[in-house]
């Protein structure tokens, strides 16, 4: 007779499987699966956004006074010289208003030239911006160089010293050009003052 072996240990208890709590996972698998479902949907239906366009901001740096204008009239080519002169003789403006406007930065003045040309659609206005935005191509006659504006030290703001910019906003393209009195000299911060300034075009749509 065999001697009797060692008495191994009982077996490990099992308890059995709660349903509740199988339940409950189970769920919790299904609400994850149907968050991470909606949040791949969203990405892939995300709209687009559209660009928005660079326009002239409503409030700025400087104050300005209006001293002429405005002006309005619809023919283009008399109130313009150079190249600039000539595109409107073949390209006729819809509407020319121009303004001059002056502003103070410290004990300095400066005279503001507003123009707001409305073309007869984006296409043209954006062949004007392009033609007056080169050097040498003329412009828009502002109010002082076609002597409207007579007032006494007034400086010429389509001279070489003057600063430029222009924007396009539709069919409607504004030009700004600005100088010192007192020839006063100091480009940068003419030229802050002339993309300051394109926010007034919005006065000479009225």
């Amino acid at each position: 007779m065999r001697p009797a072996g060692p008495v191994g240990p009982p077996p490990a208890f099992k308890p059995p499987r709660n349903p509740a709590s199988l339940a409950l996972k189970a769920g919790g698998l299904v609400a994850i699966a149907v968050v991470s479902g909606l949040l791949w949907w969203l990405i892939r239906h995300e709209p687009e956004t559209t660009p928005v366009a660079d326009t002239p901001s409503k409030s700025g740096q400087y104050q300005y006074t209006l001293v002429e204008g405005p002006q309005v009239t619809s023919d283009c080519a008399s109130k313009a010289y150079g190249d600039t002169k000539e595109f409107f003789g073949k390209t006729p403006c819809k509407r020319l208003s121009r303004a001059l406007y002056t502003t103070e930065i410290g004990a300095h003045k400066a005279l503001v030239s507003i123009a707001l040309v409305t073309m007869p659609g984006e296409v043209t206005a954006t062949q004007l911006k392009a033609l007056t935005d080169k050097d040498g191509t003329g412009n828009v006659s502002d109010l002082v160089r076609d002597g409207t504006f007579k007032a006494q030290g007034a400086p010429k703001v389509s001279g070489d010293s003057a600063a430029y910019d222009s924007h396009v906003t539709g069919a409607d393209v504004a030009i700004v050009l600005t100088d010192f009195y007192d020839k006063h000299s100091d480009k940068p911060v003419l030229e802050r003052i002339a993309t300051d300034a394109l926010r007034l075009s919005g006065d000479l749509r009225r």
